[in-house]
């Protein structure tokens, strides 16, 4: 068993997004990431699915051609190839956990 202390592993930088990888297995990859206002991770593809969950804050996310608000304990999930991003563009920090699964 492995038990993250998400707390600890949170990191804020003023001139980029934290990244922490928490788990890269080729089964699933979870990844942590954390921005401080204003920042973004820019709309992208990627040939898995996906899971985004809003450990803290609120942001603005973009899947697809949807872009929907989201805070604290909301899941986004997105199909392989479809664009997704996030956004801290409501005045505070924003904590999401990207969970990545191979397509078979």
């Amino acid at each position: 068993m492995e038990t993250l202390d998400l707390k600890k592993l949170t990191k804020f930088y003023p001139d980029k997004i934290g990244r922490e990888m928490l788990s890269d297995k080729p089964e699933m990859r979870v990844a942590l990431m954390c921005l401080e206002p204003g920042q973004k991770l820019d709309p992208h593809k990627a040939p898995m699915r996906l899971m985004m969950y809003v450990v803290e804050g609120r942001g603005t996310f973009t899947v697809g051609d949807e872009k929907l608000e989201a805070d604290e304990k909301t899941c986004i999930l997105c199909d392989p190839m479809v664009q997704h991003g996030f956004n801290a563009d409501k005045g505070e920090r924003l904590v999401v956990m990207a969970v990545v699964t191979p397509v078979d």
